[in-house]
């Protein structure tokens, strides 16, 4: 569990920001993890994406190299939220409510976080880095009612199997182990990527 302390104004807004973003998942959602990943893993598809064009079409405009392996992180980044997904459906079985609400979430979320990272990019690496690192604490709160019995600890989905190599034998706490070290890092590169931007 690493936390980035807020340095001036702008991780001070994103701090916040991603507090307001927990404080609605935790009441829409409370304790159901399953269900609650589905939705936010939706969400956590989209910096990446947008992160990963933006800078794509900046090396196009610019007519400048470099910018290939920040593009080729961001996008395996969205990829790698994007199988998140694919196997919490397997898991949770989203209901109709959930799935509508997860079309309205991804449509705001996508406009809003766009133009938060045209403008403010800095801002944008540190919101996203803020939202990993709540991440790795709602999957650790998940982890802890499997270990303690509260829910089930079920096989893993084959999709699960097949994306981490886990093995047959896998199980449903080995799936939110594995989504935990994903989000961790994409926690550590968003912060870095968000620092990166006050080197001279």
């Amino acid at each position: 569990m690493k936390h980035y302390k807020p340095r001036g104004m702008s991780d001070r807004i994103a701090w916040l920001f991603t507090k307001a973003m927990r404080f609605f998942a935790d009441t829409f959602f409370q304790k159901r993890y399953g269900h609650r990943a589905v939705v936010l893993e939706t969400v956590a598809g989209v910096p990446g994406m947008v992160a990963g064009m933006w800078t794509h079409l900046t090396s196009l405009r610019k007519m400048q190299t470099g910018y290939g392996p920040k593009i080729r992180t961001l996008l395996s980044e969205a990829e790698n939220e994007r199988m998140h997904l694919m196997t919490f459906i397997e898991i949770a079985k989203p209901n109709a409510v959930e799935r509508l609400l997860v079309l309205v979430a991804q449509a705001i979320f996508w406009n809003l976080f766009f133009i938060i990272y045209v403008f403010f990019p800095r801002t944008a690496h540190r919101i996203v880095g803020y939202f990993e690192e709540e991440a790795v604490y709602s999957y650790t709160e998940y982890l802890r009612e499997i270990d303690s019995g509260k829910i089930p600890n079920t096989p893993a989905p084959q999709i699960a199997i097949d994306y981490w190599k886990l093995g047959q034998g896998a199980t449903l706490r080995d799936v939110v182990i594995a989504v935990r070290e994903d989000e961790a890092k994409h926690r550590d590169v968003n912060h870095q990527f968000a620092d990166e931007y006050d080197q001279p």
